[in-house]
């Protein structure tokens, strides 16, 4: 696994709730898409970010809260259906998934639990995120690249 630790700025987030199975996130982005592209908050800084609230080994399922967010810019308005979030500057150690989404949590379990903790790095009482880097609607599911990133103390 190739990691590679990056210092990242503060990135304001416009978010969606999502509660429940990791794998049906996808639900809270088609919300989010539907609210923020007609609001014209997809900018040169816009990204789409999963963050992940809960710890997946000691939550329930059902229970797991995460946020589909996107990127805006600090000086955009949001729409009132929609959060607002601060991904904190800091640290971060960085893999890179390719291929489908359905393997994302077997790369995560790695990353979590065999690099960190060979590594000389603490995790840091922030959540951890997945940055999309592609889509499914612009390439074929093996290309898909996600960045998975947990924040360092």
């Amino acid at each position: 696994m190739h990691v590679e630790i990056r210092q990242l700025p503060a990135q304001r987030l416009a978010t969606i709730e999502h509660r429940g199975p990791h794998n049906r996130i996808g639900e809270a982005f088609a919300r989010l898409g539907q609210i923020t592209g007609p609001a014209g908050l997809f900018g040169p800084q816009a990204a789409m970010i999963a963050l992940y609230l809960d710890d997946p080994e000691s939550t329930p399922a059902n229970e797991l809260r995460t946020e589909a967010a996107l990127v805006v810019a600090p000086d955009k308005g949001l729409p009132a259906t929609v959060g607002e979030n601060l991904l904190p500057a800091g640290q971060y150690a960085c893999t890179v998934h390719e291929g489908g989404y359905e393997r994302l949590g077997d790369t995560s379990a790695r990353f979590m639990g065999q690099w960190l903790p060979q590594s000389a790095h603490l995790l840091a009482d922030t959540p951890s995120f997945e940055r999309y880097l592609n889509t499914p609607m612009d390439v074929p599911v093996d290309q898909l690249r996600t960045g998975l990133y947990i924040p360092l103390v």
